[in-house]
């Protein structure tokens, strides 16, 4: 049976689909892993509950563990509590960044006071930048333009 750091590093390579260069780790999605008798249990906080790629996550993170040998896998999904941005890693905010996406700011539950505060430009840093539309390409992003580098940008919103 695999330990719980081989869980853990399998599902590092997990990535959400519509953010590949992070993984659901780095994102927080992944709450916890066990093993209860022959059956590894993983318990997955969606980012949002109607995520339209829940399934595929779910599907891929039981694919993944079959194939490194796990005889069964089940995956609980946990909306209590909902997930939040706060939850994202250092490495990926990092890696959010390094893909054009400014990450979203810490907030420890204080959503009115992350909504205030300056959005970085990912390419160049500056801090001069202007919000153009509340909803990017998916509902969990805005779209900002750098007035510094002339860049637009989507920034991950503060959840």
């Amino acid at each position: 049976m695999m330990t719980a750091e081989e869980i853990w590093r399998i599902l590092e390579q997990v990535k959400d689909p519509e953010i590949p260069a992070v993984s659901v780790v780095e994102l927080g999605m992944i709450r916890s892993v066990g093993v209860e008798g022959d059956q590894i249990i993983v318990t997955l906080t969606p980012t949002f509950i109607g995520c339209p790629a829940l399934q595929m996550i779910q599907s891929e993170i039981e694919a993944r563990l079959l194939q490194a040998g796990a005889p069964e896998v089940r995956t609980r999904l946990s909306l209590s509590p909902a997930w939040s941005s706060d939850w994202i890693t250092s490495a990926g905010r990092d890696r959010l960044k390094a893909m054009g996406l400014a990450p979203p700011p810490r907030h420890e539950g204080q959503l009115e006071a992350a909504l205030l505060v300056e959005v970085n430009c990912p390419y160049c840093g500056s801090s001069k930048t202007e919000l153009k539309n509340d909803f990017g390409s998916t509902l969990c992003r805005a779209i900002y333009v750098c007035n510094a580098c002339r860049q637009p940008f989507e920034q991950f919103k503060p959840i």
